[in-house]
């Protein structure tokens, strides 16, 4: 049965929802099957949502720097095809764009995401809604995937039910929640969202089968990851860094370094910038670094075994990711062209040295064949290609 917010709703005081006039036409299109009226009059009416102070439900808007939808059913429908494969096989959901896969419309505070079963009706205004609970209570009969017999408006309507309401509500949800409505937050000027033009593919099968079989080197390094026109290193010299360092870096990193400058890999793996002057300068970056290292060796040395730049043969790390995790060389003897790298992982047991080169080691990182620990991976049914990218910096980022 289609619910109407208002019947159990009220606007919040200072955050009222503002309308969106999304071209669904346009949106319905680039999924490929139609959504429900109710999520398309709610939308309409109300725009992106903070329902009551706990569930954010998103539609097809935009804001740059924070919020994209294409981009984050992307992301959710690839975390939910990794996830679910920890259910025994006859219990698995697909996912969109699957056929019938489960396609998300919101997420909660506490990290729960939202879905429909878009396999539960061919009439859109009756799919169902699955839960992904980010933390299932042992006996509570909540299901880490738990699919509810409620559309959309039903499960948000039983979310802000007392518990003496009957209908009791089907199964343990989510709430009772406070009956308000509110524009996110973090989308005060969030703008309909207009699907990507369809594109021709970014590379030919011939020049596929370079970048992720036959390349090597810098060849199949550009392929992936095309450097930008002018590579950002900041406003000095090598020979000046070189001596403020006290030994030159290896050649193949230098080369590297000229081609595509300081940037971020596949919105991961962060490389410094080298030529900084000043007080974000390499060598102060890398000094926090091996200062925090040696701290926890010394607490932990069983745990930190590697020695630390200056130190003789120590780690000197030139990359960082997003997650804390550290690239660099164990600066072994006077030719830095033979040094080999290393992770330092954030998460997980020291791990051995590498066995290839920089250049070697990022192209088998960005085909997805590289596992090691600290070098977050690509999943099984991700495309590299897709994955594979550079965003050069200038002088306003950190790194």
């Amino acid at each position: 049965m289609t619910q109407d917010l208002a019947d159990f709703t009220a606007p919040h005081a200072e955050r009222p929802p503002v309308p969106l006039a999304v071209d669904w036409a346009a949106v319905e299109e680039w999924l490929g099957l139609r959504l429900p009226g109710e999520y398309k009059r709610l939308i309409d009416r109300h725009g992106p949502m903070d329902f009551g102070e706990y569930v954010w439900i998103h539609g097809p808007c935009a804001e740059e720097g924070r919020f994209d939808y294409g981009d984050w059913l992307r992301e959710k429908h690839r975390a939910a095809r990794i996830e679910l494969r920890d259910l025994p096989e006859d219990e698995r959901y697909t996912v969109h764009p699957a056929p019938g896969g489960l396609l998300a419309w919101g997420c909660s505070r506490g990290s729960d995401v939202f879905f429909w079963d878009t396999s539960s009706s061919d009439d859109p205004d009756r799919w169902t809604v699955v839960v992904r609970h980010s933390g299932s209570v042992p006996g509570s009969g909540l299901r880490d995937w738990h699919p509810y017999d409620l559309t959309l408006g039903a499960y948000l309507r039983h979310t802000v039910r007392d518990t003496w309401e009957l209908p009791s509500p089907p199964g343990p949800l989510i709430g009772p929640l406070p009956g308000s409505v509110a524009r996110t937050a973090f989308l005060p000027t969030a703008a309909p969202w207009t699907p990507p033009a369809r594109t021709a593919p970014r590379l030919t099968d011939t020049q596929r089968r370079v970048a992720l079989e036959t390349g090597a080197g810098l060849d199949a390094l550009r392929l992936l990851c095309p450097p930008p026109a002018t590579p950002y290193l900041g406003g000095g010299r090598w020979t000046s860094l070189f001596a403020e360092l006290g030994t030159r870096l290896p050649r193949e990193y230098v080369t590297l370094m000229d081609e595509y400058g300081a940037g971020c890999w596949s919105e991961w793996l962060r490389f410094l910038t080298p030529l900084r002057t000043g007080e974000r300068r390499f060598r102060t970056h890398i000094e926090q670094t091996t200062g925090g290292y040696r701290q926890h060796r010394e607490s932990y040395p069983g745990q930190y075994p590697l020695p630390a730049w200056p130190e003789p043969g120590g780690f000197l790390p030139f990359a960082c990711s997003i997650d804390g995790d550290y690239l660099g060389w164990l600066a072994e003897g006077p030719d830095p062209d033979t040094w080999p790298l290393i992770v330092w992982p954030r998460h997980a047991p020291q791990g051995p040295r590498l066995e290839s080169g920089l250049v070697d080691t990022l192209v088998a990182w960005q085909r997805g064949l590289l596992t090691a620990p600290g070098l977050a991976g690509l999943d099984e049914d991700d495309d590299p290609v897709e994955f594979a990218r550079f965003e050069s910096w200038d002088d306003r980022a950190y790194w």
